[in-house]
């Protein structure tokens, strides 16, 4: 599923109404339709219904959906809240077709007469303002939204909430406080962003009959389970354990060798075939008992920097510290370009001073950082990072040669040639410490058993947050949900898609 910008999805529009034929009208008639029938699953027959429309498509497919549920015999009273001279285009004509229908409506003239409506209301359905909103809202919108999110009525939004920015970089703003969004076509930036992901409330996405194969490929996409059913490499049945990649992990310490275990073992959950760690030598008696099927390896001439050699995927930091020996350790990996690197946790504040030869390396490599760790490593503030992440990410990423993994409730994965996918599986029981370590493990096991990354990436974000998701619904709470149980529950992940 594609994510858009507000440009893009006017792209969209006039690519469907030109290269295929389809009428503005028809489109704001499936629109209004289909948001209509998703908005059913949260209104009941008897209740009183206030639809607020505004200028624009929004407006226009207020009127639809005003219509539709009035002729499906529901309550509604439609509120215009903007000027006649404001409704124009392919919206004017269907208010034309809701007035021919027979159905009344109330145009605003004054806040006290709208707030009497919405103060008998049971629904309040939003179809205001779309996708060309920028900055605050102007009034009437502003003191129509404040009344609106004032009220305990329920509060529905056509597309997203009126007054916020679809895309990415808008600060400041004020919205309808919605608690669901029925999204038409593909969802925009601004779903998946800190700041304003909470106005959306609960949201899905419905289509309205744009020809896929014409649209533009906008190369950003939200992942979800059919992707990974789809991409998930399938077990040969003459493999063996060679075949499934042999990798090693370098990290833990004698105060931190649960990070690197963690990492191991999910490592091996995940499919891996062999797996090798090299860690302090003190560390080992805590790490082998809990991972068993991993041996251990010693540094080249009694040092600390193991035989690089001979691998199919190396991931670096989880535990590691930040000692001058293990800067040797990650410059060494930087010029080691044959083997696709992960790095991680410490390792990304040590490769700093090397990024610029990451560009180099032949094989892929990996970063994984929370926005905290991209700040160190980009230089930009946190909050320039949650405000922007597609256009940061995307920067860096083109700019270093590196698949970039941007962790958090919507993790972005960017590859070095621009290309993004998004992951929304997962909830807050994995604000946990050590689910870095067992995200990094997944991700090495995926790509040494892959041969495209973005693929292996991207199913691997996605099997460690819907393993989270299982066990919260099923096994645990978000409260007491630790990173070792996501460990133990892959295999229960790992069935759904092999069934």
């Amino acid at each position: 599923m594609d994510i858009v910008t507000a440009q893009e999805m006017y792209e969209r529009d006039r690519v469907a109404m030109e290269a295929a034929g389809l009428d503005g009208k028809l489109l704001m008639e499936n629109a209004g339709r289909a948001v209509t029938y998703d908005l059913l699953r949260h209104i009941q027959k008897e209740h009183a219904i206030v639809v607020l429309i505004g200028a624009g498509n929004n407006g226009g497919d207020g009127f639809v959906i005003a219509r539709t549920l009035l002729n499906l015999g529901y309550d509604v009273e439609a509120w215009q809240v903007v000027p006649d001279t404001k409704i124009t285009g392919d919206a004017e004509a269907h208010k034309k077709i809701f007035q021919a229908s027979g159905h009344p409506y109330r145009l605003l003239k004054s806040s006290e007469d709208l707030n009497t409506s919405l103060g008998c209301a049971d629904v309040c359905i939003d179809a205001m303002l779309g996708i060309g909103v920028k900055g605050r809202l102007k009034e009437p919108y502003a003191e129509i939204v404040r009344l609106c999110n004032e009220k305990s009525f329920v509060r529905l939004s056509v597309d997203l909430p009126s007054g916020v920015p679809a895309d990415e970089g808008e600060e400041d703003f004020e919205a309808f406080q919605a608690h669901y969004t029925s999204i038409i076509d593909a969802p925009k930036q601004s779903v998946f962003l800190q700041s304003t992901r909470p106005y959306y409330g609960e949201w899905s996405v419905v289509e309205i009959g744009l020809p896929p194969q014409l649209l533009p490929d906008h190369r950003r996409r939200l992942w979800g389970a059919a992707d990974v059913k789809r991409t998930l490499p399938e077990r040969d049945a003459h493999s063996h354990k060679g075949s499934h990649g042999k990798g090693l992990i370098i990290g833990g310490s004698r105060l931190m060798p649960g990070s690197v275990a963690m990492t191991a073992r999910a490592a091996l959950r995940s499919g891996a075939g062999l797996i090798a760690v090299s860690t302090d030598p003190e560390a080992i008696p805590s790490i082998s008992p809990y991972v068993q099927e991993a041996t251990f390896v010693e540094g080249k001439d009694g040092g600390q920097v193991p035989v690089l050699e001979g691998y199919d995927g190396i991931a670096v930091g989880m535990g590691l510290g930040r000692t001058s020996v293990m800067v040797t350790v990650v410059e060494q990996l930087v010029h080691e370009k044959e083997t696709p690197l992960l790095v991680d946790a410490d390792g990304l504040y040590l490769i700093k001073g090397f990024l610029q030869e990451l560009e180099k390396r032949e094989a892929p490599t990996v970063l994984t950082p929370h926005p905290g760790e991209f700040a160190h490593l980009s230089g930009l503030s946190i909050k320039e990072i949650l405000n922007s992440p597609f256009s940061h990410s995307k920067e860096f990423a083109e700019k270093h040669g590196v698949y970039l993994v941007l962790k958090g409730p919507s993790t972005i994965i960017t590859g070095p040639d621009g290309e993004q996918r998004v992951n929304i599986s997962g909830n807050a029981g994995l604000a946990k410490g050590g689910s870095g370590d067992v995200l990094s493990g997944i991700l090495l096991s995926m790509m040494m058993q892959g041969e495209d990354v973005m693929n292996a990436l991207s199913n691997g974000c996605f099997l460690h947050g819907s393993t989270a998701d299982l066990l919260v619904q099923d096994e645990h709470a978000k409260i007491d949900l630790l990173a070792s149980d996501v460990i133990e529950g892959l295999s229960r992940t790992f069935r759904t898609f092999s069934s």
